[in-house]
């Protein structure tokens, strides 16, 4: 079984990082095979709209940008369930994230893009400073789940005083996600 954990932090050692780990611990335990992709080293521009808005992407379930979002939608794709962990930045996913997410819910509405419907994932909201905003991003990514029509198999925030429980209730998701996949 195969499990792909997005991070969209560009910080390694902080908060968001931390969460996809234990997401990583998790699923690795329930016997998956796990990439972790760290989004920010990728290159990924955000959607031009091509055309009227919808180009390719609505036609052809493609996105005629070259960059680095075919190779990862295509491990998302392929994967059995998948996991996105986001920072919090003013009550919504980080811009990565939201370049990734838009890119992606484009090439995947309709008939014709590549199916993410009812694939398991996993959202995870993370807020290192305040913990505002945690709710309204998860929100975000529950709206995008549903416009790809994906599985939701748990929506978790975490903030900086919840980290230490709640690291333990990511890697448990992420096995529990996986550990139903092979019932």
């Amino acid at each position: 079984m195969q499990i792909v954990v997005i991070h969209t932090s560009p910080n390694d050692e902080g908060l968001t990082a931390s969460l996809a780990n234990a997401a990583v611990a998790g699923a690795t335990a329930a016997g998956a095979q796990v990439e972790l992709v760290k989004l920010t080293a990728l290159e990924m521009a955000r959607c031009r709209q091509c055309d009227d808005g919808w180009y390719t992407c609505r036609d052809e379930g493609r996105c005629v940008i070259e960059d680095d979002f075919g190779a990862l939608r295509g491990k998302v794709s392929e994967a059995d369930a998948w996991v996105l962990v986001t920072p919090v930045y003013f009550g919504e996913p980080s811009e990565s994230a939201k370049a990734f997410m838009d890119r992606l819910r484009r090439c995947n509405v309709g008939a014709k893009g590549e199916g993410l419907a009812e694939k398991p994932v996993l959202g995870v909201a993370a807020a290192g400073g305040s913990g505002g905003g945690t709710a309204t991003c998860l929100l975000a990514l529950d709206r995008f789940f549903g416009h790809i029509s994906a599985e939701v198999a748990d929506l978790i925030t975490v903030t900086r005083r919840s980290a230490e429980y709640k690291r333990e209730a990511v890697r448990a998701a992420a096995q529990a996600m996986v550990e139903a996949i092979g019932e």
